[in-house]
Parts: C-alpha cells; sequence; structure tokens
C-alpha cells in the first residue's frame, strides 16, 4: 500500500467531516466520474465541484443531513454485513478511519482493512442485491467508489461483499473481490487531478472576485 494519513474518528462525526472537507472522497466517486454522452459536465459533477469550492472557501462542510429509510438502514446493518464477511472468510476485519491520500485532495473510507487489501460490505435494496447475485458484477456506482480507494490506498484488491438478510440463508451474501491494473490505477488519477484543477482553479478565481472587491470598497 501507498503512503497516507489516517483520521480514526467515527464515521459521521464533526471530526470525520472535517478530515473530509474539500477532498474528493470514494463515496461521492460516482459524481466525480460522471459524464454527458454530449461531452458536457453532468450535474451531479458540477454540483460535486462547486460542494468542494465552497468547503475549501467556508471551511465548513457542505455534505447533506439528510439519509433515506434505505441509507440509514444500510448503515445499521453494515456492522452485520462485516461478520457476514468474517464468517464467509474466516477473516478479521480490522476497522479504520478516514484515509487521506499523501499528496492529492482526495481519500475515502473503506469499510473495513484485511491484510493487504480492503472490504466493503454494503446492504444494498432488494432489487441491486438479486442483481448482484445473477450477474456476479459489482454496481457501477459501488465499482467507482471502491476503485477510488483502491487508488488512494494502493491496495492491491477489495472484497465486496453485498448482504441482505430478508433474503433466503444461501442467497444472503455475494462476494466478488474487485482489481485494478496499473493502467487503471493510472486513468483514475489523471481523473482525479483533472477534477482537483477545476476545483482549485474555481476557488482561485471566487478568491479573485473577493480581491477585486476589496479594492472597490477601499
Amino acid at each position: 500500500m501507498r503512503e497516507f494519513t489516517v483520521c480514526e474518528a467515527p464515521q459521521r462525526s464533526e471530526a470525520w467531516f472535517q478530515a473530509r472537507l474539500g477532498r474528493a472522497t470514494s463515496s461521492r466517486a460516482a459524481d466525480m466520474l460522471a459524464t454527458l454522452k454530449s461531452g458536457g459536465e453532468a450535474a451531479g459533477r458540477r454540483n460535486y465541484r462547486v460542494q468542494l469550492v465552497l468547503e475549501r472557501l467556508t471551511g465548513r462542510s457542505q455534505e447533506r443531513d439528510y439519509q433515506s429509510p434505505a441509507m440509514l438502514q444500510g448503515i445499521e446493518r453494515e456492522a452485520e454485513a462485516l461478520a457476514q464477511y468474517e464468517a464467509v472468510t474466516g477473516e478479521l476485519v480490522e476497522r479504520i478511519g478516514f484515509v487521506a491520500h499523501a499528496t492529492l485532495m482526495a481519500g475515502g473510507s473503506p469499510d473495513g482493512v484485511v491484510g493487504d487489501g480492503l472490504v466493503e460490505a454494503k446492504c444494498p435494496l432488494p432489487a441491486t442485491h438479486l442483481d448482484t447475485l445473477k450477474t456476479g458484477i459489482v454496481p457501477g456506482d459501488y465499482l467507482k467508489q471502491i476503485q477510488h480507494l483502491l487508488w488512494v490506498m494502493g491496495a492491491p484488491w477489495c472484497d465486496w461483499l453485498s448482504y441482505n438478510p430478508d433474503f433466503p440463508a444461501s442467497l444472503r451474501v455475494k462476494l466478488v473481490r474487485v482489481t485494478m491494473s496499473q493502467a487503471e490505477r493510472d486513468s483514475h488519477e489523471l481523473l482525479v487531478r483533472q477534477f482537483l484543477r477545476e476545483v482549485q482553479d474555481e476557488l482561485d478565481s471566487v478568491r479573485q472576485l473577493q480581491g477585486e472587491r476589496d479594492v472597490c470598497l477601499v
């Protein structure tokens, strides 16, 4: 794994939000990487870029407080899902806080670490879980989140566990191992660097406006 720094504050605590402030995180990787066939900027990407500009400008988190019932249920079942992973693999999961990239304003919060690899254990909606059972493919947004974590930490693999306790016992768990080639890591880094450059350029332009206003007020 590459060098990085870790904030061990509990997820969704004030210190955890501060550690994420202004950084391109794994949970928003799908927004950061969103594209349009027309070539224009996707709304999700634009909104996330503006969010990071505002966080850096104000020093305050712009994270949305709202969590849907499905999101809350997934959070509540996360520990149960990780216990399922340990039962299936026989491996112990080490919990870890927010991980910040060593040199770039990027990071993420993996669900756990196992040896030199990572674990993402989720409790998706029944339809999503069923699709993963049938295809063995990690859903797109989750895959982008995992790839961002693999890149940030330099880990060789991440086990994705889809868990839904409402299914029959033999169908409650689907485990998929995700890896990234060096070419995929290099491509991801280029996209992250471009996005962060746009964030910084917009922040610089806003600060320039502030400077011009200060001059006018003199």
